[in-house]
């Protein structure tokens, strides 16, 4: 039986084509995981410049935004890819290329393609997404045994987590500041923190730097969107020149982390486990050992510093 062609228009869909053993032929600009990915046609291109700084980045997203889109979707490349399926997005107009958009072009390239819309609000969502694609794209046993590795993941972090503790802050935006919302209230709820500045399922929004001072989060967490570690360091300051930082409950008990947000907390695909794993590693020190890559202290001290994980004595 010939497998589907598919085009992947967002990182996590990518991630979880290749985890079930369909890779596309086509995939989004940001998709570099697992790294067979990065030598894929790309069918879009971003309007706003990645490495700018979080107040340009974010100048440019309303600009953008105005003026037709963030994102412009290759046609040439995607009618000479002659897909049978498109993974798109319904959650951000901002994250990657939206569902209206993409249905639009299929419909006037007249392609013969289904358009599959993925649009997690949590784990379980993302759970739910791996096995239907799995169905729709003829894996669906491949698509099972994935689901169920990630289950007994989350099971195992779960499970060396107390089920209560410190106030939490995840904040995917920098300037303006922006509180983590979707999967990651839900995630931090499974390893015993306590989230008061959003409820699972809300979407990401703008935040007065006023409430986070208020809600004085215990843990801080900064993960902005699309930002890895490097990026995160070099946008500090937009945190740590506000009023009132250095009296944050976080800031004095050295409790300060980066998170990639690019591979990790901001992709919901397969590794959003281990995005759990960062959560309950920094949440809970002690419990669970983070992803190497994926967790530093914030801002980076000027010397080594370790994160903390689980004494090994072997």
């Amino acid at each position: 039986m010939q497998r589907m062609r598919v085009a992947s228009l967002l990182p996590s869909a990518t991630e979880m084509l290749f985890a079930i053993g369909v890779e596309p032929v086509g995939v989004s600009h940001e998709c570099d995981y697992p790294p067979a990915a990065r030598d894929l046609p790309s069918v879009n291109r971003s309007r706003v410049d990645p490495e700018a700084s979080s107040a340009a980045i974010d100048d440019q997203v309303q600009a953008a935004l105005e003026e037709g889109g963030v994102y412009e979707i290759d046609r040439e490349q995607l009618l000479e890819l002659d897909p049978d399926v498109v993974v798109s997005q319904g959650i951000c107009d901002v994250c990657a290329v939206d569902d209206s958009d993409i249905l639009r072009t299929v419909e006037e390239l007249d392609l013969d393609a289904e358009v599959v819309t993925s649009n997690p609000h949590s784990l379980a969502d993302v759970l739910a997404d791996i096995e239907r694609f799995g169905r729709l794209l003829d894996a669906p046993a491949q698509a099972r045994a994935v689901r169920s590795e990630l289950e007994a993941r989350i099971e195992s972090i779960t499970a060396q987590t107390p089920e209560e503790g410190p106030r939490v802050a995840v904040l995917d935006w920098l300037d303006p500041v922006m509180v983590a919302g979707h999967w990651i209230p839900g995630m931090v709820d499974r390893v015993g923190g306590s989230y008061g500045l959003a409820d699972p399922g809300d979407r990401s929004r703008p935040r007065e730097w006023a409430d986070v001072r208020e809600y004085d989060p215990e843990v801080l967490i900064v993960s902005p969107c699309g930002f890895g570690l490097d990026q995160i360091r070099e946008n500090a300051a937009d945190l740590t020149d506000r009023d009132g930082w250095e009296a944050l409950t976080a800031v004095s008990e050295n409790r300060l982390y980066a998170v990639d947000g690019h591979h990790y907390i901001n992709r919901p695909g397969p590794r959003l486990v281990e995005s759990l794993a960062a959560l309950a590693g920094v949440v809970h020190p002690g419990s669970v050992d983070p992803p190497a890559d994926a967790v530093e202290r914030f801002p980076r001290p000027a010397q080594p510093d370790s994160i903390p994980g689980r004494t090994r004595n072997r």
